[in-house]
């Protein structure tokens, strides 16, 4: 919205604006950052795209409350919601018992 809000209309304008910023994306992380999708991104990058934008950091990101609580150890969520969290161990070894001859 904010490269909008500034005319910016295709990726490869903000992408050739932040090259001369200082700030080099591939074309891949341009399209994670475009699609509002990105993997990473470096508070340093995050500067630049904030200068290239003349916005503020709060502005461009989201918070999401939820993603963050899943990240979440079982045992906090249990903590958290003073109930029992069901845990799933995974077994290791043989996937299966064998079958009764």
């Amino acid at each position: 919205m904010k490269a909008a809000e500034r005319g910016i209309w295709k990726s490869n304008e903000l992408r050739r604006l932040l090259a001369e910023a200082g700030l080099e994306i591939s074309a891949g992380k341009m399209s994670g950052l475009w699609t509002g999708t990105p993997t990473t991104v470096r508070l340093d990058d995050l500067d630049v795209i904030c200068l290239v934008l003349d916005c503020d950091p709060a502005e461009l990101l989201i918070p999401e409350p939820d993603k963050a609580a899943a990240r979440r150890r079982p045992e906090e969520v249990e903590k958290a919601v003073g109930g029992s969290a069901s845990v799933v161990t995974p077994r290791f070894g043989r996937p299966r018992s064998d079958p009764p001859l």
